[in-house]
């Protein structure tokens, strides 16, 4: 019964996702001043093709800035070449973006922008999207969210079943959280803040997941992020396996890290304080990984089949079947509107080995965790 909470809220989602998709939108009006802040750590071979996409969107008076953030490459060399601002980091003992991050702003505060947009420095934005995310944060004085998607660029099928699985996660999810009129998960890139919103958060974490734990700092302090699927940010999955390996379980350890360290509290306060918003966002992050939710519900299916088996009552399994049902509705939608383009039906059909091959990573949280910001390796 306690599985059919998060199987419940995705299928939800999806339901309200592949009803009312996300269209794209015209968004006029007047725009203040825009840093965008970008953090970079040995960004040396990618960062030029990210500030290519974010150099002709910047208006006269618009700044963009680079944190080579204890780098041992020439991260800040190109970024001055590229046309951007840089600054030099040094701290070996506090690691991690959000340390990044929070010395970008300091640096801002000297001469502070309207909005702070951040983007990371494998990250391409799509045309207008400056304008675009900086219009809604100076409207609505709440931090705003591109879709923000990654790509497999042709790898293998492991890799279209990660990209699909971000798709579930990244565009499918919040477009039904926002035909609800409830806000977002921040992603990472592609966030705009205003900035009396970003000046006043504690930043300077060695999280591994800074973005998820920064969105619900913003929700519990009045101004949970709004979603805008119109604009885009897009990045690629590394090309090599062992920084693909290291990529996921960052992820993965750290939303599962927040959701049991953090989630019965703050589920806890917004009852206490009938806060909506901060309540919708722990619902949402209550639901684990795609893989892992999927291996709850085979697992539960499995065992109560054998208890069945066994002569006890049927009802845990039929209880079982409804939710292993609801999920695979929920996993099919999202394929059908969302997914078609990366992965045949026919892939869908070797789910089961791709979950088995994850069992590691969740064996490894329990024993092993990791807790520390650890950079994906790149290349092949």
């Amino acid at each position: 019964m306690l599985l059919l909470v998060p199987i419940g809220i995705l299928l939800v989602e999806v339901l309200l996702a592949v009803t009312y998709p996300a269209e794209s939108q015209v968004i006029e009006g007047d725009r203040g001043r825009v840093a965008v802040l970008m953090p970079a750590h040995d960004e040396v071979s990618l960062i030029a093709d990210s500030l290519r996409s974010i150099v002709p969107q910047l208006n006269p008076g618009d700044r963009l800035l680079v944190v080579a953030d204890n780098c041992s490459d020439d991260t800040a060399a190109v970024a001055i070449s590229e046309g951007a601002e840089a600054v030099i980091r040094h701290d070996a003992r506090r690691r991690g973006k959000g340390y990044a991050l929070d010395f970008g702003i300091r640096h801002l505060a000297l001469d502070p922008p309207d909005v702070v947009i951040v983007a990371d420095a494998d990250c391409h934005l799509s045309s207008s999207a400056i304008d675009d995310l900086a219009r809604v944060c100076d409207r609505t004085m709440r931090p705003v969210q591109a879709l923000y998607l990654m790509r497999s660029r042709g790898g293998g099928l492991r890799m279209r079943l990660a990209e699909f699985a971000w798709v579930v996660r990244n565009r499918v999810r919040p477009i039904g959280m926002h035909h609800l009129r409830l806000p977002c998960q921040l992603m990472g890139t592609g966030m705009a803040f205003p900035w009396p919103c970003i000046s006043t958060i504690s930043l300077a974490s060695g999280h591994i997941v800074e973005d998820l734990k920064m969105g619900l700092d913003l929700a519990l302090a009045g101004t949970p992020a709004l979603f805008c699927p119109s604009v885009v940010a897009t990045s690629d999955f590394p090309e090599s396996s062992d920084g693909a390996r290291s990529q996921r379980t960052r992820w993965e350890h750290g939303h599962l890290s927040v959701i049991v360290a953090d989630a019965p509290r703050l589920f806890m306060r917004a009852i206490a304080a009938r806060n909506r918003d901060l309540l919708a966002l722990v619902l949402d992050l209550s639901v684990p990984p795609l893989a892992l939710l999927a291996l709850f519900a085979a697992t539960v299916w499995f065992a109560s089949a054998l208890w069945w088996a066994f002569g006890n009552s049927m009802v845990p399994f039929a209880v079982a079947s409804a939710g292993a049902t609801l999920l695979a509705t929920a996993v099919l939608l999202s394929w059908r509107y969302f997914g078609r383009e990366i992965i045949s039906l026919g892939d869908l059909a070797v789910v089961p080995v791709y979950l088995v091959s994850k069992i590691p990573m969740y064996v490894r949280f329990v024993l092993a965790r990791q807790i520390e910001w650890v950079r994906s390796k790149r290349g092949t």
